[in-house]
């Protein structure tokens, strides 16, 4: 497991071997998002990248009825 430190303008470094086997690139987006006591970074994708990925979900969700 990697470890990063926090430097005085808090900012961290992630290690080359996350980067790389994350493909991220500079000046990339990463949401943060904070689960208790836990941070996470999630790279943000364009949305032309997410076409197609809930293929073959099943459709079959029992739905509300919609109020008019």
């Amino acid at each position: 497991m990697d470890k990063v430190t926090l430097l005085p303008k808090y900012q961290v470094v992630i290690p080359l071997r996350v980067r790389e086997s994350m493909k991220l690139k500079p000046g990339q987006k990463l949401q943060v998002i904070q689960y208790g006591d836990r941070i996470e970074l999630v790279p943000q994708k364009k949305i032309s990248t997410m076409r197609g990925f809930l293929k073959g979900i099943s459709r079959d969700v029992e739905r509300e009825e919609e109020i008019a």
